[in-house]
């Protein structure tokens, strides 16, 4: 949850950081200055060392295809990096905890493969989950204190999805606490059980969130990908402050099952990678129909199971894209990163015009009450159904409130108390809220914008440059471009436009239901004419001699 809770917020001074706190152990909540000034030179050397940095999936699958690589071997690998850039070196804090099981599950995959049974592009490819989705044998803790011990009993559909298709589950990542539904004024990034996740461009700046730890670990390579979910920008922002390729499905492409939510009508898991082609293979394998999951009957005839093969560079040739000039002007950096971007659209064959959504931010306030009902309905179900040590959102509240000092030193628990004075989902409130709000961004809002105007997919910046992290004042969030598709539960790509000061930023490529398969294109075919991703260096602070883009 990013746009709605965080655009009013003023302007801040105050620079702080977050201490590093030890991986699923004690919180981090104590103010520090910046340690991270000696490390720079240090990380990016080591970067530049790493075997497997900015390495695809395709060629990891190359090389253990050849024999030169093992899947024990990568594991590995990546657990050291992680112990190097994440533990120790600039404190990341991107990974909240590891699978004791990794190095198991990779003997498992090298087993197979000599046996000659390779299961798919995964097949011992090790994969970070973001820590509000049930993976056995970790905890599932949406980063609190209070579920901390929970140790849910089976995976989530998505990750049993990812396990048959071979891949390696390496670990968990730090997330803004409870998926940045518990206040308005949280700092994206920071929960209390694993402290403030850190944004490897610049040590200083936001990792937004709430995906913050899949954002910041991916564009580390501290793991070959990762998966995120998002409500509304919880995987489209970090991906584009980390310089990602990110992809929000339309609701109902991958299962919920298993994950701790915010809202049945919004919520998603979603890939998050360096590149369209990995994205595109990770999200082929979680993509499916679960019963526990009922909404995914509608992905019925309209999932595809290779979206990799969608990979085009001619993608945009004869495509008609069009712009939200109405999403930009909050920031002169992504607004001259878009002009550039436009540009090499219309290069690249595309036809490129300006559009306007008329019922733009119409959605604000049906918006939030959806949440705040869903959000008390799904929590509850999914506490008192896994087993948790905490069973309702009235015992988070009395939890934090008796733990205040470690779960709430900078910002409270507001959007906890509203959620839990809602009522249930058949007041008429909720359901006229929710009518109206999937109404106005999509079947009157996006997808009419689509249709009316025959436009292969609409565009706008994803978010500002990263801002300074401020756990006092919250998240200096100036705006963003992806509202609609989030609303709508209509499917958006973030894909890396260029930088600021070397901070990077995203172009948000969005469409209406089931058009994955044409945004991979349209991305893909973006992304191979600009190739604007650059690998993080790990500065303590952005480097305001740099070019800006």
């Amino acid at each position: 949850m990013r746009s709605l809770l965080l655009k009013s917020l003023p302007l801040a001074t105050l620079l702080v950081l977050l201490s590093a706190c030890q991986r699923t152990a004690t919180p981090g909540a104590a103010i520090a200055a910046p340690s991270a000034a000696k490390e720079p030179k240090a990380a990016t050397q080591e970067n530049a060392q790493f075997a497997f940095a900015e390495v695809g999936i395709d060629e990891l699958q190359a090389r253990m295809g050849r024999g030169e690589l093992t899947s024990h071997a990568l594991t590995q690998a990546y657990l050291t990096r992680i112990a190097s850039l994440d533990d120790a070196g600039p404190h990341l804090n991107a990974v909240i905890q590891t699978n004791p099981d990794a190095l198991k599950e990779a003997d498992a995959r090298d087993a197979e493969r000599k046996a000659g049974r390779v299961r798919g592009p995964l097949h011992g490819v090790p994969i970070l989950l973001k820590d509000n989705i049930d993976a056995t044998p970790m905890a599932n803790s949406a980063g609190s204190l209070a579920l901390a011990s929970h140790h849910p009993r089976t995976d989530a559909f998505l990750v049993a999805r990812l396990r048959d298709a071979g891949a390696v589950i390496l670990g968990k990542t730090n997330l803004s606490e409870w998926a940045n539904f518990r206040s308005s004024r949280s700092s994206s990034g920071w929960s209390a059980r694993g402290g403030q996740t850190l944004n490897p461009y610049a040590l200083d700046r936001s990792p937004c969130g709430s995906s913050s730890g899949s954002g910041s670990a991916t564009a580390a390579s501290l793991a070959a990908a990762s998966i995120g979910t998002e409500t509304d920008g919880s995987i489209i922002c970090p991906s584009s402050v980390a310089g990602l390729v990110g992809i929000k499905p339309t609701v109902g492409l991958v299962s919920r099952n298993g994950i701790i939510p915010i809202s049945y009508s919004q919520d998603t898991a979603g890939p998050m990678a360096r590149s369209v082609a990995d994205a595109a293979i990770l999200l082929s394998a979680i993509v499916g129909r679960d019963d526990g999951d009922p909404v995914t009957a509608e992905s019925t005839g309209r999932a595809i199971f290779d979206y990799h093969a969608r990979l085009n560079r001619d993608g945009l040739r004869g495509a008609r894209i069009g712009v939200l000039r109405k999403s930009m002007g909050f920031h002169p950096g992504a607004d001259a990163a878009m002009e550039r971007s436009l540009e090499a659209m219309r290069q690249a064959g595309a036809e490129v015009i300006d559009v306007e959504l008329p019922t733009d931010g119409q959605w604000n306030d049906a918006e939030m009450d959806v949440l705040l009902y869903e959000f008390k309905h799904g929590v509850n179900a999914y506490l008192s159904r896994s087993g948790a040590p905490v069973n309702s959102l009235a015992g988070l509240i009395e939890y934090n409130r008796r733990n205040a000092k470690t779960e709430m030193p900078f910002f409270a628990q507001e959007l906890f108390e509203r959620a839990e004075a809602k009522g249930t989902l058949d007041e008429i409130a909720y359901i006229e809220a929710r009518s109206k709000a999937r109404r106005l961004a999509g079947a009157e809002g996006l997808e009419a914008l689509v249709a009316a105007s025959k436009l292969d997919a609409i565009v706008a910046p994803a978010t500002a440059p990263a801002w300074l992290i401020d756990p006092l004042s919250g998240d200096h969030f100036l705006g963003e471009g992806y509202g609609p598709a989030a609303v709508a539960g209509t499917p958006s790509i973030t894909v890396p436009m260029g930088d600021y000061f070397g901070l990077p930023m995203g172009i948000v490529f969005m469409g209406p239901a089931w058009s994955e398969p044409r945004l991979i294109e349209l991305a893909f075919a973006f992304e191979q004419k600009t190739h604007a991703r650059k690998p993080p260096k790990f500065l303590a602070t952005a480097s305001l001699g740099a070019s800006k883009g």
